[in-house]
């Protein structure tokens, strides 16, 4: 698999001359399949530029793991969406309280929007993630509820021997300590076991955290002891305050990074998410996780 990252940043889209190396746009990642096929995940506001790039697709299939703004706020501005001749499907959580059409139209819709979803010249359809794998071209897809606001899932997808996890937002130590925790009452636990990267919520320092607890969130050594109990082998943080700067998101990754070698982990192998970044995820049994540049 093959990894852009379009947009990194948490909660509301942060542009300006300090967030130019990390990037303002909200949460959205390309993935290319084995076999060609393409995901993308969550719709913020970098699947705006991704639609540039996807001139010529003619089916595109989006995955959304919740419905906060941050994440579907790129929707009205994807241009596929006004391409008569694409086929789109989106993804996203179930709810009682209404369909995932109806939900995602209350944004695509007077006075928010001045088009209505029945109006886009598109075929597009609203399909709730099934309650176990299936299939998508070449990758199997899991989507599981995780800790956050909402109906909220992560995505773990598997293509031949490479295993990606995407949990943007994700708050797993709400109410607990996860190094004491056993494995079945950690959130999101078995769907980023053993991943070869894993995509994970680290919006805050350990200082700005008792101010948000319960915000849905994850602190950075939360999200390091996260990624250290699931075994993955390579740790992407994401999901970027929009009060971080480039140069305090530099400091954060130093710190993360010092702090995964505590742990026992190459501190080569935490990344930080960042716009334009792009990634080639192989097997653990061929390298060490994952080649990039980001």
């Amino acid at each position: 698999m093959r990894v852009k990252v379009w947009g990194a940043r948490g909660s509301i889209p942060a542009p300006g001359p300090k967030m130019n190396r990390y990037g303002g746009n909200t949460s959205c990642v390309q993935l290319r399949l084995e076999g060609g096929e393409e995901l993308i995940l969550d719709a913020g506001t970098g699947i705006r530029t991704l639609g540039l790039d996807l001139a010529a697709a003619r089916r595109v299939n989006i995955l959304l793991t919740h419905l906060h703004l941050d994440h579907i706020q790129g929707l009205m501005f994807f241009s596929p969406c006004f391409r008569s001749g694409v086929e789109i499907t989106i993804w996203g959580p179930a709810s009682p309280e209404a369909s995932l059409e109806d939900r995602v139209a209350r944004y695509i819709s007077a006075p928010l929007s001045p088009v209505e979803v029945r109006e886009l010249p598109c075929s597009v359809s609203f399909r709730d993630t099934p309650p176990s794998e299936w299939q998508m071209g070449s990758a199997t897809i899991r989507a599981e509820a995780v800790n956050h606001r909402g109906p909220t899932l992560g995505f773990r997808i598997t293509d031949g021997e490479e295993t990606l996890c995407y949990i943007p937002d994700h708050e797993p130590a709400l109410g607990a300590t996860l190094a004491d925790l056993e494995p079945e009452w950690i959130s999101g636990y078995n769907l980023a076991r053993d991943a070869d990267l894993l995509i994970h919520d680290c919006q805050y320092t350990d200082q700005e955290y008792p101010d948000h607890i319960g915000w849905g969130h994850s602190a950075i050594s939360d999200t390091l002891t996260f990624a250290n109990r699931v075994d993955a082998r390579r740790l992407l943080l994401f999901h970027h305050d929009p009060l971080h700067s480039d140069d305090f998101l530099d400091e954060l990754h130093a710190t993360a990074r010092r702090r995964w070698a505590e742990l026992g982990g190459d501190p080569a192998l935490v990344e930080m998410g960042m716009e334009g970044g792009e990634l080639e995820i192989v097997p653990a049994a061929a390298s060490a996780g994952v080649s990039a540049s980001v």
